[in-house]
C-alpha cells in the first residue's frame, strides 16, 4: 500500500496548482469573463423557460422567448448606454467656462494657504477641460473594437441557452454516480439565482431614487447615471463609490459646490446604507457568504479577471466553492470559515 504524501507536501502541491490555475485564468480573461457573464446570464433567465414549458410552449417555442429576451435586454442596455455617452460627449463642453471658473477659485484658496501662483499653474498646466470631450468620444469610438466580443457574447448565450434545455436531465445521469456533484451545481444555481433577484431588486430601487433625485436637481443625463448606478450595485460594497463621481462632478459644475454636496449626501443616504450597509446582509442571509468572504472575492476577481470579474465576483465565489468545497465533504471546514451567520442564528446565539 502506497504511503501518504506527507502533509506540507500537499499543501506546497495545492498552492503551485492554485498559482498555476489563477496565473492561466488572467492570461485569458479576454474569454473567461465573458464565458462566466453568459452563464450567469443563462441561469438568471432560465427558469422563464422552465415557466414557458409549463403554460403549454412547445420547447422550440420556450428557446426562442428566452433568447430573444435576452438579447432583447442586452441590446437595450448598450443602445441606451451609447446614446448616452455620446449626449455626455456634446454636454461637457457646454461647462468649460464653469471648470475654468472653478479651477480659479481653487487657485485663489491654495493661494490663501500659501501655495504661489507659479506652483498652482505648475499643477493646473495640463489641465484642460475642453481635452475630456474629445477622450469620452475615443472610448465611444473604442467601444466598436469590442465588436468582436460582443459578437462571441451573443453567439454564446445562443449556444448557451439551448444547452439549458437538457441540463436537468444531465445532472440527473450525474446523480447516478456522483450525487454530490449534482446537489453542488444545483445549489450553486440556487444561490446565484438568490444573489441576482436580491441585488437586482434594490438595484432598481437605488437607481429609480437616483434618477428622480438628479432630475429633480436638474442634473443632466440622469436616467445615464440611474443605469450607472445599477449596475454597480452589482459590485459588492464599493459600487457606490464608482457611481458617485460621475453625478457628483457633473454637479460641481452644473451648480457648484453646494449642489455636489447635495448629490453626495443623497447618494450616502440612499446608495451607501443600502449598499453597503442594509444590502449585504440580505445577500448574505441568501448565499451564505460572510460580507469580508465578499470583499476579499471582490478584489481578487477584479484583480484576476478585470471590471467583469467585480461585477461578477459573488457568483464566480459561488461556482469556485461549488466546484471545490461543496463536491468534497473532507472540505466542509472551509465552509464553515466563509459562511455568513443568518439573522436568525444571531438573535439566538444572543
Amino acid at each position: 500500500m502506497t504511503a501518504p504524501l506527507p502533509r506540507a507536501l500537499i499543501l506546497l502541491l495545492g498552492a503551485a496548482a492554485t498559482v498555476i490555475t489563477v496565473a492561466g485564468l488572467k492570461s485569458i480573461a479576454w474569454l473567461a469573463a465573458p464565458v462566466l457573464l453568459a452563464l450567469v446570464i443563462v441561469i438568471a433567465v432560465s427558469p422563464v423557460h422552465r415557466w414557458l414549458r409549463r403554460v403549454g410552449f412547445p420547447s422550440w417555442a420556450a428557446t426562442l422567448v428566452l433568447v430573444v429576451l435576452v438579447y432583447g435586454t442586452l441590446i437595450t442596455f448598450a443602445v441606451v448606454t451609447f446614446v448616452s455617452l455620446a449626449q455626455l460627449t456634446t454636454t461637457l463642453p457646454r461647462y468649460a467656462d464653469r471648470f475654468d471658473g472653478i479651477l480659479a477659485d481653487i487657485t485663489r484658496a491654495l493661494q490663501g494657504m500659501g501655495v504661489t501662483p507659479e506652483q498652482v499653474r505648475d499643477a493646473l498646466a495640463t489641465l484642460d477641460f475642453g481635452k475630456i470631450a474629445p477622450y469620452v468620444g475615443s472610448i465611444i469610438s473604442d467601444l466598436t473594437g469590442l465588436t468582436t466580443s460582443l459578437v462571441f457574447l451573443l453567439a454564446l448565450l445562443l449556444f448557451l441557452s439551448i444547452e439549458a434545455i437538457s441540463v436537468d436531465t444531465r445532472l440527473a445521469d450525474i446523480a447516478a454516480e456522483r450525487p454530490q456533484v449534482t446537489h453542488a451545481l444545483r445549489t450553486f444555481t440556487i444561490r446565484t439565482r438568490r444573489y441576482l433577484a436580491v441585488t437586482t431588486v434594490f438595484g432598481l430601487a437605488i437607481a429609480v431614487l437616483d434618477v428622480i433625485a438628479l432630475a429633480l436637481l436638474g442634473i443632466p443625463l440622469s436616467l445615464l447615471w440611474g443605469l450607472l448606478s445599477f449596475v454597480t450595485n452589482y459590485i459588492p460594497n464599493i459600487g457606490f463609490l464608482m457611481g458617485v463621481i460621475p453625478p457628483a462632478v457633473l454637479a460641481l459644475l452644473v451648480g457648484g459646490w453646494k449642489l455636489m454636496l447635495i448629490v453626495i449626501l443623497i447618494y450616502w443616504a440612499l446608495n451607501f446604507l443600502v449598499q453597503s450597509v442594509i444590502q449585504p446582509i440580505y445577500v448574505g442571509d441568501s448565499i451564505g457568504l460572510s460580507p469580508v468572504m465578499t470583499f476579499m472575492a471582490l478584489v481578487f476577481w477584479a484583480w484576476v479577471l478585470g471590471p467583469l470579474g467585480a461585477l461578477l465576483a459573488v457568483p464566480t465565489t459561488l461556482l469556485v466553492m461549488a466546484l471545490l468545497v461543496d463536491t468534497d465533504p473532507r472540505a466542509s471546514w472551509a465552509t464553515a470559515l466563509t459562511r455568513h451567520n443568518k439573522r436568525t442564528e444571531r438573535t439566538d446565539t444572543a
